[in-house]
């Protein structure tokens, strides 16, 4: 079996490639690039607004460093700079200087997520371009931008978005190093996990065991100076992601914005807590829900094991690919062992890139399998470029080796099983297109059949159409799917992409605890609930915020759909009744305006137990509104006695209640008691708070949610 890197099209290694890198292109490879890009483009934009906030816990924060650049810098979720998100500021950054520059609304705050989701499918191509031609690059790239997960978070304001968009430039770039040995290229993939250190923590770091390892063994110099190299770009790691901790860690902290999601105010621990053990181990102080259960039981995050990634939760999500993935990454590395341990050839970084990739599904999935904390399906997104990478490789590499029976047999078993896969996966969604799920089936098994009959026979005229057949039944689903994603909004804490599936979570985004209980705020309030429905601050469509009969509304409608306005006496609580733990709330004018009364003489204009609820009345009414407890009620910020401080210095005007005037009604109850459920003294905070306030202030009803006057205490 000879080697099956293209020749023509792939420049020459050991640092000889820039100068040769746009020699030989052929004619079609610009325009396809432009078309693949754009077509991203246009399903990413495509209804970007139907999300309104997306999820309104980043949103609030990204509304809060539009106005204050001390919010700004500490990813703080009010500008009155209370308490921050938990995690890192980096992705709020893209989007906070976008509303500063354009003003607050849903596009404003997407757009810069779209367009990292342009860049990715660039990035991908340019890096599988360089070893195995342009229709390898293009194939990587379209099933890329496939991947129904990415579809959907490429198009919301999580912070995995540019999680995604870092990991790839990093293979990229580590890629480029191994090719001549290059210092420049590995400092600049260590500045690159830095910065998705300050995106998600330590997930930014699990790909770099496989890749740190390979370039230890293979790049093509002495070990001595592959070490300092390595060294090298560790160093640019810590400076490109430390220089933010530093500051926040020295920075005295009666003077910063409390770290949310740590138990201490330390962002160190939350690193390694929160945000990073505690995701391994399940032992998260402070969270919801529970671990998952290896084996079977189903905790509150799923059941963990080898087959996590294709069960019905995450299955459509990710998985369409992944089994021909796997496939081709250990077709690609055989066709590619004789190369030997250096790069300094063609063969030689053609089974580096299988194994940059490669390693860095592997490492990433098995840790998605087994993580016993919390995991959310749209997490998945990290794995989109590895596997379509592989994909993009593995058939260019089969299809130069097509005339040997086992690439032609493992071609046409990878296609004959992606057809199958697919059939599974699009029966796992009732009544969902009927006539795809055989229709893909039949092409793909036809396709496979056509494929090794053309090549064994010799028929090679047939094998073009053959390949076209083939890619559009493989792809077919996963298209299905990010159609479906992009026609509906989501909103929320969390989300899925593609249609209600068998034994999943529900409809876009709707999640169920250990036991099959739905969450707080019913099936709608935790995410993937479309624009319009109950559970969600919605900008207007002049981009501002609105609010039901507020500024920018239509008397009881939605300012941005319409929709009438007893949608939140369905959800319980009235209009600006009271939201769930993982979802918000609808505000109504009589609250905006209550809010936004001399709002100007306090640092905030209300409190309120939870970030979602907090960041429904914040991003509709445009004033400061402090999170109590942060993102799950359970931190202790502020403590009680900081919070009767702040009521003493006249900065806080209302507090407001999780429910009727016992604060215990409607969807605030089930949120209550999940907060309490999370333990951990932030729980104990938020709710001795919001018993003082009971105890000593006074209370009316606005727009259906209980305002308790901190100004006015009880006789």
């Amino acid at each position: 079996m000879t080697t099956a890197v293209p020749t023509a099209t792939v420049p020459p290694a050991s640092g000889r490639a820039a100068a040769t890198a746009s020699a030989g292109r052929p004619a079609w490879e610009r325009p396809a690039l432009a078309a693949l890009l754009f077509s991203t483009a246009v399903l990413l934009l495509w209804n970007l607004g139907s999300s309104g906030y997306a999820n309104s816990f980043y949103s609030a924060a990204v509304q809060a460093g539009s106005e204050s650049w001390k919010a700004f810098f500490f990813g703080s979720s009010d500008a009155g700079n209370s308490i921050t998100v938990d995690k890192p500021p980096a992705s709020l950054w893209p989007m906070m200087l976008s509303v500063r520059l354009f003003g607050l609304g849903s596009w404003q705050i997407l757009v810069p997520q779209a367009l990292m989701g342009v860049a990715t499918t660039g990035v991908l191509y340019a890096a599988v371009r360089r070893q195995f031609g342009p229709a390898a690059g293009l194939l990587s790239g379209a099933a890329f931008a496939l991947t129904p997960v990415a579809a959907l978070m490429f198009r919301f304001n999580n912070p995995d978005a540019l999680l995604t968009l870092l990991l790839t430039v990093t293979v990229h770039c580590l890629l480029r190093a191994l090719d001549g040995a290059r210092t420049r290229w590995l400092v600049w993939a260590g500045v690159a996990v830095g910065f998705a250190f300050l995106t998600k923590t330590l997930q930014a770091f699990v790909i770099l065991p496989p890749l740190a390892l390979l370039y230890a063994v293979c790049a093509p110099t002495r070990l001595r100076r592959r070490l300092g190299q390595l060294l090298l770009a560790g160093l640019a790691t810590v400076a490109a992601g430390g220089w933010w901790v530093a500051v926040v860690e020295l920075w005295p902290a009666a003077s910063r914005p409390y770290i949310g999601g740590s138990q201490s105010n330390s962002f160190l621990e939350l690193t390694l807590g929160y945000n990073g053990l505690g995701r391994i181990n399940g032992n998260e102080t402070g969270s919801v829900g529970g671990g998952g259960r290896s084996g079977g039981g189903g905790g509150g995050w799923g059941e963990t094991g080898v087959d996590r990634l294709f069960s019905a939760d995450i299955g459509g999500q990710i998985s369409w690919l992944l089994p021909a993935a796997l496939i081709l990454f250990v077709a690609g590395l055989v066709v590619t062992w004789r190369s030997g341990r250096a790069t300094d050839s063609l063969e030689g970084m053609a089974r580096a890139a299988f194994l940059a990739w490669g390693g860095s599904l592997l490492i990433t999935a098995l840790v998605f399998s087994y993580m016993q904390g919390i995991f959310h399906e749209y997490y998945t997104v990290a794995l989109a470029p590895f596997v379509a990478a592989l994909i993009g490789m593995g058939v260019a590499v089969l299809w130069e080796e097509r005339g040997s029976l086992p690439a032609a047999l493992t071609l046409s078993g990878v296609l004959a099983l992606t057809a199958v896969w697919s059939y599974v996966l699009l029966g796992r969604a009732a009544d969902y297109l009927p006539w795809l799920r055989g229709t893909v089936l039949a092409a793909g098994l036809i396709a496979a059949a056509g494929l090794l009959l053309g090549v064994r026979a010799g028929v090679g005229r047939l094998l073009p159409a053959v390949a076209v057949l083939g890619l559009g039944a493989a792809l077919a689903g996963p298209f299905a799917y990010c159609l479906t994603t992009v026609s509906t909004g989501h909103a929320g804490s969390i989300v899925t992409a593609g249609p209600a599936v068998a034994g999943g979570r529900g409809g876009p985004g709707a999640m169920r605890f250990a036991g099959g209980e739905q969450p707080p705020g019913g099936p709608g309030g935790q995410g993937g609930a479309p624009q319009g429905s109950p559970g969600q601050a919605m900008p207007n469509a002049a981009g501002g915020p609105g609010t039901q009969g507020g500024p920018g509304g239509r008397g009881g409608q939605d300012a941005a759909t319409g929709q009438d306005g007893r949608g939140p006496e369905r959800a319980g609580g009235g209009q600006g009744g009271p939201g769930g733990l993982l979802g918000g709330t609808r505000v109504g004018a009589e609250a905006v305006a209550a809010l936004r009364a001399d709002a100007d003489r306090y640092t905030w204009a209300a409190a309120a137990t939870g970030s979602q609820n907090a960041a429904s009345y914040q991003l509709v009414s445009g004033e400061p509104v402090m999170p109590v407890g942060g993102f799950n009620g359970s931190d202790p910020s502020p403590t009680l006695e900081q919070f009767k401080e702040y009521v003493a210095t006249g900065r806080i005007h209302y507090f407001i209640g999780r429910g009727g005037s016992d604060g215990e009604s409607g969807r605030a109850g089930g949120s209550a008691a999940v907060m309490r459920q999370g333990g951990g003294p932030g729980g104990g905070t938020s709710s001795a708070i919001e018993t003082w306030v009971k105890e000593n202030c006074t209370a009316r009803t606005v727009g259906g949610a209980t305002f308790y006057d901190l100004t006015a205490p009880k006789a």
